[in-house]
């Protein structure tokens, strides 16, 4: 049986994948494994009324209190589990997945994304039914045990400031360092998703002159052909609009891209290198050390070192990004998808957050978005998928290695090379990059051929 949890929480196509039973089970489970008040968020997608429903069955049949924050960010749910001392969150939301799909991810008390181990007992806890199973067992063994009822039925209240608190507190995380936006016209395109109500507010009291594109939704838009993960509308509103910057989130706003005026895509390498710089500026960049992931582009980690800053690497996903900064005590870490964790202002990846503190260290800077960016050259990067019978195999096989290590040879200083098995799918992702383009695709296509010949 495949594990329920994923990297970000268990997810899958609602109703067939993601069943109403397991978002019950995982109600209970909530409650069972964090405490018994549990902050609710969900975003935009039809499914999220019935899942929401289900969830909340489960939290009160355990004897707990849901807080429902209604549609808000992912970040909002982190942040008000720590503003109202709950003792968990819960968001369902597939983040950047088709309409169609859905999930939900647990936060712990402190708004802390869940560690496997607390995850693989919430999914035994699953499997051996739950709470009605606990208690059919204590029961077998002669144990007192039984459902809540009566008083200890939980309840449900329904949160009225769970947004505003929220734009609040990125509003003052930008105005305590003496900044405004003014004078800036922003393009944002809200995916049809859960920033809706929150991003173009935070940017308007800001200062900012913002120019919004689907922020509207029927839950079934999410994420079509718009966000963060479909940047063309966004690209043609900064061109109609004039706009200084353009900002795009994913379904529940956990993450951002931005694009220039130019149109050219500003990825989570670029942000990161420019919040990173402006921290070390301030002297707020602890051990002057930044988390990424292997995927990072090359140049990001060549500005990092023009800059004396170190960089640490971790496996793809946000959650390692976020147990490396934890374990590191440090301030900033993210991934080239735009997802930006500063835990200085949150626990989680916040899009919002990510870019308002990108925006005011432009404005620190006193150039425009950019020339900002132009601390990080981007190189070329190529990336192959190749099926394969055994990838874990193919990834150690001696002619693979033999490849790779004269690609490396050849390519030096000025480029890298990374070989990745597919967490889903038998593929090997061959991956080159150089700062020529035309280098990186002759040494990942030479790579690529002995790895198809296996």
């Amino acid at each position: 049986m495949a594990r329920l949890f994923g990297t970000d929480g268990v997810r899958g196509i609602a109703n067939v994948e993601l069943t109403c039973a397991i978002a019950y089970r995982l109600g209970q489970a909530a409650v069972r494994f964090l405490g018994k008040t549990i902050v609710v968020g969900r975003d935009t997608r039809l499914s999220g009324d019935m899942l929401q429903a289900a969830l909340v069955a489960g939290i009160t049949s355990a004897g707990g209190t849901a807080f429902l924050a209604g549609i808000v960010p992912t970040p909002a749910v982190a942040l008000l589990v720590r503003e109202l001392n709950a003792a968990g969150g819960a968001v369902i939301s597939a983040s950047h997945n088709p309409p169609e799909y859905n999930g939900i991810k647990l936060f712990d008390s402190n708004g802390f994304k869940l560690p496997d181990s607390v995850e693989d007992a919430i999914e035994a806890f699953i499997a051996a039914g739950g709470l009605e199973g606990a208690v059919t067992r204590a029961q077998e063994q002669g144990e007192e045990a039984a459902m809540a009822q009566g008083g200890d039925v939980g309840t449900v209240i329904e949160l009225q400031q769970s947004r505003s608190m929220y734009v609040d507190h990125v509003v003052r995380s930008i105005t305590d360092q003496g900044i405004t936006f003014e004078g800036l016209t922003i393009a944002l395109d809200v995916g049809h998703g859960a920033s809706a109500h929150t991003s173009e507010e935070a940017l308007s009291r800001l200062g900012a002159h913002v120019v919004t594109i689907n922020d509207d939704y029927d839950g079934t838009d999410i994420n079509v052909a718009c966000g963060s993960t479909h940047l063309e509308p966004l690209q043609r509103l900064v061109a109609e609009s004039s706009a200084h910057v353009g900002i795009a989130h994913d379904g529940d706003a956990d993450r951002v891209m931005l694009v220039a005026p130019d149109g050219t895509e500003i990825d989570g390498d670029m942000v990161e290198a420019v919040c990173a710089i402006d921290m070390l500026a301030r002297g707020v960049l602890p051990h002057r050390t930044v988390v990424s992931t292997v995927m990072a582009n090359l140049g990001f980690v060549h500005a990092m070192r023009d800059a004396g800053i170190e960089v640490v690497q971790t496996q793809v996903g946000d959650r390692y990004v976020l147990e490396e900064m934890r374990r590191g005590g440090f301030a900033i870490g993210g991934e080239q998808s735009g997802h930006m964790i500063l835990l200085d202002h949150n626990s989680t990846g916040d899009g919002l957050m990510t870019a308002a503190q990108f925006l005011a260290a432009v404005k620190r800077s006193g150039k425009p978005v950019e020339e900002a960016i132009a601390v990080m050259e981007r190189y070329p990067q190529v990336l192959i998928n190749v099926r394969v019978s055994d990838k874990l195999a193919a990834q150690q096989d001696e002619s693979v290695l033999s490849a790779v290590a004269e690609a490396e040879s050849a390519l030096g200083d000025e480029g890298r090379v990374l070989l990745r098995a597919s967490g889903t799918e038998p593929v090997v992702r061959v991956m080159v990059e150089a700062s020529d383009e035309t280098a990186a695709r002759h040494h990942a296509e030479a790579i690529a051929s002995v790895v198809e010949a296996l």
